[in-house]
């Protein structure tokens, strides 16, 4: 059986320089938890259920046996996070190209559903993604 209690997740990026990560989420207007933060790893903070681990990169290599994945060259995973309003994909977006945050996709406007995307300054891909309400309770 499927659990109904919500479960929190967090998300683990390996990246080149844990401050120059903290920086650049923070000037897009994310928070990390001081407890789990040090100089080798932070806790950035999407939500009340939701994490992401920046890890150096000699500490990621900790948590796995396999190589790590050059995120300027593959693409290890798309990164996808909700946005409230269509102003705020473009205000989220707009922020992290302007701190060093790199273009990576075209705009996606399906009319209900509007996203645009970047590569932060360790390449990982992010998607911000705005969904009208009213289309998820509109019946298929």
């Amino acid at each position: 059986m499927i659990s109904v209690t919500p479960r929190k997740l967090f998300v683990n990026l390996g990246v080149k320089d844990v401050e120059a990560s903290m920086e650049f989420f923070t000037r897009l207007g994310f928070a990390f938890d001081p407890r789990l933060t040090e100089e080798h790893a932070t806790c950035m903070i999407l939500s009340d259920e939701a994490f992401v681990m920046l890890l150096a990169e000699e500490c990621f290599k900790d948590f796995t046996s396999k190589a790590l994945c050059d995120a300027g060259t593959h693409t290890e995973a798309i990164l996808a996070i909700s946005a409230e309003s269509r102003e705020q994909v473009d205000a989220l977006a707009d922020a992290a190209l302007a701190h060093g945050g790199r273009p990576a996709n075209e705009p996606m406007d399906r009319g209900f559903m509007y996203g645009r995307s970047f590569h932060d300054v360790d390449d990982h891909l992010w998607e911000v993604i705005w969904m009208d309400p009213q289309a998820l309770l509109d019946p298929v």
